[in-house]
């Protein structure tokens, strides 16, 4: 999801399932300002749910943004038959935990 499809989604109030777990934060000052402006801004949305909504789109783009580091294992070739490593950056490993970490909040989700 990209920002202005975000915004969107505020003004037709489209939300998703939520983990059972709730997670507290202190903000710094000037975020708490800017998120307040939203809440009015968009007032069917409360606090917490656009910090889930941000939060949401920000991990995304952290994700988007670990490197690719070639590995020395050629998985691939491309279209014009060049090798595709395997990627030895930090991404795999952010994708391994993160499907654990779902699996075991979804179990959490059905028994909670």
């Amino acid at each position: 999801m990209k920002w202005t499809e975000l915004i969107e989604s505020w003004r037709h109030g489209a939300t998703g399932a939520r983990t059972v777990s709730k997670y507290a934060v202190h903000l710094p000052l000037d975020d708490a300002a800017r998120l307040h402006a939203l809440s009015e801004m968009f007032p069917g949305r409360t606090p917490e749910q656009l910090i889930t909504d941000l939060l949401s789109i920000a991990l995304q783009e952290v994700a988007a943004a670990m490197p690719y580091v070639p590995g020395s294992k050629v998985i691939a070739t491309d279209d014009q038959g060049d090798p595709i490593y395997e990627d030895a950056g930090p991404t795999p490993r952010f994708m391994e935990l993160t499907r654990r970490n779902q699996k075991k909040l979804k179990t959490e989700l059905k028994k909670g």
